[in-house]
């Protein structure tokens, strides 16, 4: 079986184009790509011998199968040679039964997908690569391409940087100076990459980006490039895998650049094309009341009855504990808006001391969350007071990245020293002098 995909306009422009041309737009109304498959060649196989296949691979040693994303290589990239998959066993990342926290907001079933679980420590490993195996292979075959560029506002960098030193491409980083963590900024100096801390915030570092890979031989690795959504769809593949093949009520996904909610859309999508599962999910975007364009415009529409399209406005994003979303003008957002329509979606918001003590509550019930993971908890928590959210629905939570990179958010939640939150879920070292009887009063105390 000979499977086919290749880039198309998401405003449904005519044309395609291979996912080896160097192409980020359409070339005849501007809009974004997608990549395409042929479904039809697809669906020669059952679904249930698909369902077999992908069990068959899960955490499999047989390259490339072992990773969350080459596992599932002909509904991402089937041209990809073998040889020029560039992949650090991404994927694969557990379901936590977040149960205790589920039960403080009257929920059983909530479960948090920790795709921080990754290489670099985020989701971005997802899609990154797809992006750098086609870049490798566009090399192997012949193409000139000096270095692979993106702006970041931490994970991104580090993801590419990874990747391409895996690869041995040259990587570039724009990154906004003084708004990454130390962590999400030492991570691709340390993989080798070139890294430009610019004095502006990440919609000035995309505006720079966009204009320096124009340039012969740069290479775009930023989401308006759709190859990363290929990878980050099978977050939601994995999802359904990791419960027999049935789809949860709901999935709740923080946002920023609004690539992983059109990514994941687009993995649910295939599974219900493919027979694989019977329905769609509903998706709630979460962001940050600092960052949260997408938010507004949803209230605008609410309110006036409008089209969500017709709404929405970029702004200028605010500071956040939520670094990672704070994006002001997402590159994604028509995608997003396509997909939030498609599964019945809805788009909530998180203040900063939301976001905070939800994350404080879920690491509390045994998880280890980053921030915009609080986002996405504060979410849940308003939709189950208000009743979207019921008790018997199954909820995913979409964390995207590991809290071993926000450790000062942490540290500075513990020490209640984020300002504008009151740590209600402070937890201090009890300092004793070194004696038995010391302890004992503490611990009896």
């Amino acid at each position: 079986m000979t499977l086919r995909s290749w880039f198309r306009c998401v405003a449904g422009c005519s044309g395609t184009f291979p996912l080896t041309q160097v192409i980020y737009a359409c070339p005849s109304c501007g809009e974004l790509l997608e990549v395409a498959h042929d479904l039809d060649a697809l669906s020669q196989t059952t679904a249930t011998e698909w369902r077999t296949k992908f069990e068959r691979r899960w955490m499999t040693t047989q390259w490339p199968y072992g990773s969350g994303v080459w596992g599932k290589k002909e509904w991402v990239a089937p041209e990809v040679r073998d040889e020029n998959v560039v992949s650090t066993a991404e994927g694969g990342s557990n379901l936590f039964w977040a149960e205790r926290y589920g039960e403080r907001l009257g929920l059983r079933d909530v479960w948090i997908k920790n795709c921080g679980n990754s290489h670099t420590g985020s989701f971005k490993d997802l899609g990154m690569t797809v992006l750098v195996s086609v870049v490798k292979q566009m090399i192997a075959d012949g193409q000139d391409i000096q270095a692979i560029a993106c702006a970041s506002t931490g994970d991104t960098s580090a993801a590419l940087a990874a990747y391409c030193a895996t690869a041995n491409i040259p990587a570039v980083v724009l990154l906004p100076k003084g708004k990454v963590t130390t962590a999400q900024l030492v991570q691709p100096l340390a993989n080798g990459a070139t890294v430009l801390a610019l004095d502006t915030d990440f919609d000035g570092c995309m505006a720079i980006v966009r204009e320096l890979a124009k340039e012969p031989g740069i290479y775009l690795a930023n989401s308006m490039n759709s190859l990363r959504l290929e990878g980050q769809k099978t977050v939601a593949i994995e999802i359904a895998q990791q419960f027999d093949w049935q789809v949860p009520d709901w999935v709740i996904i923080p946002g920023g650049n609004l690539g992983n909610v059109a990514a994941l859309g687009a993995g649910f999508d295939m599974l219900l094309t493919l027979g694989l599962v019977n329905r769609r999910p509903r998706i709630c975007l979460a962001q940050a009341e600092q960052a949260n364009p997408l938010y507004r415009a949803y209230l605008a529409s609410q309110q006036t009855g409008r089209p969500l399209e017709s709404t929405f406005s970029a702004i200028t994003a605010g500071d956040t504990q939520a670094s990672a979303i704070r994006i002001g003008n997402p590159v994604s957002v028509h995608r997003a808006i396509r997909a939030l329509n498609a599964f019945d979606g809805v788009v909530e918001q998180a203040t900063e001391a939301e976001l905070a003590e939800a994350s404080a509550a879920a690491d509390r019930a045994g998880a280890f969350t980053c921030p915009h993971t609080g986002v996405a908890l504060a979410a849940l928590a308003k939709l189950a007071k208000r009743g979207a959210i019921t008790r018997d629905d199954r909820v995913v939570v979409v964390s995207t990245a590991s809290g071993l990179k926000f450790t000062d958010f942490k540290t500075r939640y513990h020490d209640d020293a984020i300002p504008g939150v009151t740590s209600a879920q402070q937890n201090r070292p009890i300092e004793l002098p070194s004696t038995l009887d010391a302890v004992k009063r503490a611990l009896l105390k």
